[in-house]
């Protein structure tokens, strides 16, 4: 009898189980409405943050938080899937008069839509694939600009800070080093030769299985900058453990398994729900039926969208 061999670290996750969110500053929450929920097609989440200081994007089991302040741009983009990416040019061009004059843009690239925010963040909208496991809505990656002959040491520096695991990979596109963020997510970190923007105070959300083992790495180099509570902690400085020399700068929300938080269920609408062409029980979207769009087309036509 033949016996079957795997190779069982193509499953290993790391220490980091989750990428949560990202959070950026947003001067205007009535624009930030039109771009993410109308344009994007995303939904604002119905419970928490419903007033005007503070707005939560859901992303299948992602979001983005978006605060009212100065704007803050993140330095690289961030990677979205979408399952009814062919539908997204119809309504970004719907909106694009009323973003005039801001930095709003969108472009439909070779394998993904372009999207630049009002206030310049990039993201890349891309559709259910492989590449991204079973995410048919989700957050699969943020990707930074980091300094040429940084990404060795980031990658150590997740590796031992974070348990997390990375490798750096060098290719005639560029190098970069890939932290495993997550079943199907990661942190990417690509080395640039361009000016990188000063921090300006952004940042991202983790959730950890070993909580206290990365708080201590952190603690015992002066690394941690806010003790939260008791299931949250932050840090800033991501630096080379072999040298104390910080490499990038972004603030890191860590948070514990034991959140109340952590696997809080997430309202995901179907934006091709329109009044005139309503279909009763197609308000909510589900995950794995393919595009929205795409569904209420066949709902239309007579077909069965939802098999």
């Amino acid at each position: 009898m033949t016996r079957e061999t795997y190779d069982r670290t193509t499953q290993d996750v790391g220490n980091i189980v989750a990428l949560e969110h990202v959070n950026v500053k947003v001067p205007d929450q009535q624009l930030a409405t039109l771009f993410y929920v109308v344009g994007l097609g995303l939904t604002r989440d119905p419970y928490l943050m419903p007033g005007l200081e503070n707005m939560w994007i859901n992303i299948g089991r992602q979001q983005f938080h978006l605060p009212t302040g100065p704007p803050q741009v993140l330095r690289g983009h961030v990677g979205l899937v979408v399952p009814d990416v062919d539908e997204l040019p119809g309504r970004l061009a719907a909106v694009t008069p009323r973003l005039e004059g801001t930095r709003f843009e969108y472009a439909v690239e070779d394998k993904h839509v372009r999207v630049v925010s009002p206030w310049g963040n990039a993201i890349r909208c891309h559709p259910p694939g492989p590449a991204f496991g079973d995410m048919t809505l989700g957050m699969p990656y943020v990707e930074f600009t980091v300094q040429p002959g940084t990404i060795d040491g980031i990658a150590r520096f997740y590796q031992t800070a974070l348990g997390a695991p990375a490798t750096v990979v060098r290719s005639e596109s560029g190098a970069a080093a890939r932290v495993t963020g997550g079943p199907s997510q990661e942190l990417i970190f690509r080395e640039t030769s361009g000016a990188i923007p000063p921090y300006d105070g952004h940042h991202i959300q983790i959730y950890v299985a070993n909580f206290s083992g990365p708080h201590r790495w952190l603690e015992e180099r002066g690394l941690v900058t806010e003790e939260s509570n008791w299931y949250q902690y932050r840090f800033r400085d991501i630096v080379d453990p072999e040298t104390g020399r910080v490499l990038f700068t972004v603030e890191h929300e860590v948070r514990s398994l034991l959140s109340p938080l952590y696997l809080r269920p997430l309202v995901n609408r179907n934006p091709a729900q329109r009044q005139p062409t309503y279909q009763r029980g197609r308000d909510a979207f589900v995950p794995g039926v393919g595009s929205r769009g795409g569904a209420a087309r066949k709902a239309r036509a007579g077909g069965r969208p939802w098999t």
